[in-house]
């Protein structure tokens, strides 16, 4: 008889089942034992340390769209560049952080091995310029001015500079084409601010920490058309900010070109006349101050007159806009901001402001016909006129006796205009008005678009003054304390006047009123409202809304947004008043203040409308402005302490008219040598990129 149990299995194999069973338990125990301590005893310490891994955003810069004048030539667009970067998060994985291939690459770059590491190192509170202020896993700019040299030599090296990126990168430029820097229009890009990097980090186009915004002009008022949409890359990084993998990508979308209704052959023109002639305005010898005039600033426009599209704008002094490119030095701030430099960053078209003396007395005018004045008058144009024992003179005391109103523009006769608004002062109650006063001079300048800005698209636009009753009152009540702490009843002239305003500052005093009807004592305007005012009169009474952007348009050049002209309103008078007055502004240049600047202009082909201004401003030289208008085009230019308009303004603006029109000196017209022998259509043609 066998003694095997009935299994089949021996004492030492059942031995061996039990071994490994009880192993497997064990060990099945152990796991389970494991797991409960991590996810229970242990899942707050893991849950934080997991935490560590996140997702990291990469931004790409889109590049910025062109700004291009009305026939497609760029005014500011784009250059190539070959720019050096460097891979913080790589270099980090080096044993010395990166230190050696830093100062290898200093000397390809003949650079300062320290300027290059200041350059990767993230900055905080206290840490000083120059540092890394955006994301330390986005490639560090070291140097956008990489010679073609340099490139090779890091590329064919690239084991020698692992972490080292040399690739072309798109930087703006400004090429000023024939000469033209239509500064103030364009504007300037500096570095995005922290604050601004904040308020864009959630939305759809977020800000590099490296990114350059407008900051004035057109790259300012059309700053997002222009920059599109900066791509995001998005990476799995640990806690140790090791990558672990790319989760979502979204690709960059290029800027949009904008396209303006400037013309750059115009824009060189008006800023080369302008110039010229404030030159010309320091040669002549001012008798009140006894000195040669200072023409220290000034302005043009040239505008569509039916449709208040800009054609030129400048602005003097001027700049150079690619001062700011890659970071501006101190040296070129200090230029630009310092005491001398007399602001060339201001747009003094739509930002500088001053008495319009008599190219205002188009709105006057105006006044007296809606209050039921006769335009053909007679009114007495006497060398003066008297209020209060006070003698208010006419332009080197002339005397023309009684004229239309009409006559009194074309010789820019001042006592019409005193004896008008004199009268009307007194019939609103004089220092103590009425309750439902007229106010038909102060109304009028508000229907004529003043006292607010135009609407313009550039930013910062100034709206100048009308001095009527409330802003009397509103300007006495701010200053009133100032005056009463500093007026004397006997004491200097400053003292006197500071005392008169503390007892009566917010009174219209029938002074104010006389002056204010020539465009004189507190009345404030900028050239921009002046010739929408001027091309307004031209087209028949609609106020443009006056503009430089003409299109924006896709960079793929598919998708077209025109910005279309668009009125604000329509001039405060008949078409009677206004051919009146259009026929009065022809005379100015064929028999009035202006005919001598006009010899030879072929009036019966193009004719021509004009209005000197020689106004004056206290403690300063005179101010000069000439505002003109043919059917076509509206020009108006000032120079602060320059002479009269006449004298200083209506040459310069005469040769921009020839060079429109093609008119040589002694008015022969060559349609051929005209800049724009026709108000602009259509746009030009556009070279995608992206």
């Amino acid at each position: 008889m066998s003694n095997i149990p009935e299994t089949g299995r021996t004492p030492r194999v059942q031995l061996r089942l039990v071994v490994i069973q009880t192993l497997v338990v064990s060990l099945l125990l152990t796991l389970g034992g494991r797991l409960w301590y991590i996810q229970i005893r242990e899942s707050d310490a893991y849950a934080e340390e997991a935490s560590g891994n996140h997702v990291q955003r990469v931004v790409q810069p889109a590049v910025r769209g062109s700004i291009l004048d009305a026939r497609g030539v760029p005014l500011a667009d784009n250059e190539t560049r070959l720019v050096v970067s460097a891979s913080r998060t790589e270099l980090l994985t080096m044993e010395d952080d990166g230190k050696a291939v830093l100062t290898r690459l200093a000397g390809v770059l003949s650079m300062k091995p320290k300027d290059v590491m200041d350059k990767v190192r993230l900055c905080d509170a206290e840490t000083p310029q120059p540092c890394w202020n955006g994301s330390p896993y986005q490639p560090i700019l070291i140097t956008d001015e990489a010679t073609a040299q340099q490139a090779l030599q890091i590329r064919e090296r690239a084991e020698d500079f692992p972490g080292i990126v040399t690739e072309p990168a798109a930087v703006r430029r400004y090429p000023g084409p024939g000469g033209a820097e239509t500064a103030q229009v364009l504007g300037y890009l500096s570095p995005v601010t922290d604050e601004e990097v904040r308020r864009a980090q959630d939305t759809d186009s977020p800000y590099l920490r490296s990114d350059q915004v407008g900051r004035s002009g057109l790259e300012r008022q059309y700053d997002k058309e222009l920059r599109g949409r900066a791509g995001v890359t998005r990476y799995e990084v640990d806690n140790l900010g090791r990558v672990l993998g790319e989760s979502e990508s979204e690709p960059a979308e290029p800027g949009s070109h904008l396209v303006t209704s400037i013309d750059s052959r115009v824009q060189r023109v008006a800023e080369y006349e302008l110039n010229e002639a404030m030159k010309d305005a320091r040669k002549e010898w001012d008798r009140n101050t006894d000195e040669y005039y200072k023409a220290d600033s000034g302005a043009v426009v040239v505008m569509e007159s039916k449709t208040g599209r800009v054609v030129a704008m400048a602005s003097n002094p001027s700049y150079d806009p690619n001062a700011w490119v890659g970071g501006i030095s101190a040296e070129d701030y200090e230029q630009l901001t310092g005491e001398a430099a007399n602001n060339p960053l201001l747009n003094r078209a739509t930002q500088g402001q001053s008495a319009p003396g008599s190219i205002f007395k188009v709105i006057p005018t105006t006044a007296a016909v809606n209050a039921g004045y006769s335009f053909d008058g007679p009114y007495d144009c006497s060398s003066s006129y008297t209020i209060g024992g006070r003698a208010f003179g006419n332009f080197e005391a002339r005397a023309y006796g009684p004229i239309s109103l009409g006559r009194a523009l074309e010789v820019s006769c001042d006592t019409v205009f005193y004896r008008l608004a004199h009268e009307e002062w007194l019939k609103d109650g004089g220092v103590t008005p009425k309750k439902d006063a007229d106010d038909w001079f102060y109304k009028t300048a508000h229907q004529f678009g003043l006292g607010k800005p135009t609407g313009i698209d550039l930013p910062d636009e100034v709206g100048g003054r009308v001095p009527d009753r409330q802003w009397k009152q509103e300007y006495w009540e701010a200053n009133k304390d100032t005056w009463c702490a500093q007026g004397k009843k006997n004491g200097s002239y400053t003292e006197r006047i500071a005392y008169e305003n503390c007892l009566e500052g917010n009174r219209l005093r029938a002074g104010d009123s006389v002056n204010y009807s020539i465009g004189q004592g507190d009345t404030l305007v900028t050239p921009i409202q002046m010739a929408t005012i001027y091309a307004a009169i031209s087209n028949g009474g609609t106020l443009y809304t006056p503009s430089v952007g003409k299109a924006v348009v896709s960079a793929d050049g598919r998708n077209v947004r025109e910005i279309e002209p668009e009125s604000h309103g329509e001039l405060p008078m008949t078409k009677k008043t206004r051919d009146e007055i259009d026929e009065a502004l022809a005379g100015v240049a064929t028999r009035g203040t202006a005919d001598w600047r006009f010899a030879g202009w072929p009036q019966d082909e193009i004719p021509m409308h004009a209005k000197t201004s020689t106004a004056e401003v206290y403690g300063k030289q005179t101010t000069s402005w000439f505002a003109t208008y043919t059917e076509e085009y509206t020009i108006v230019m000032t120079i602060s302490q320059g002479g009269t308009g006449s004298g200083a303004s209506a040459p310069a603006v005469r040769k921009i008219y020839n060079a429109l029109y093609g008119i040589s000196e002694d008015g022969t017209i060559d349609r051929r040598k005209a800049l724009l022998p026709e108000p602009q259509k259509g746009l030009p043609k556009i070279t995608p990129h992206g």
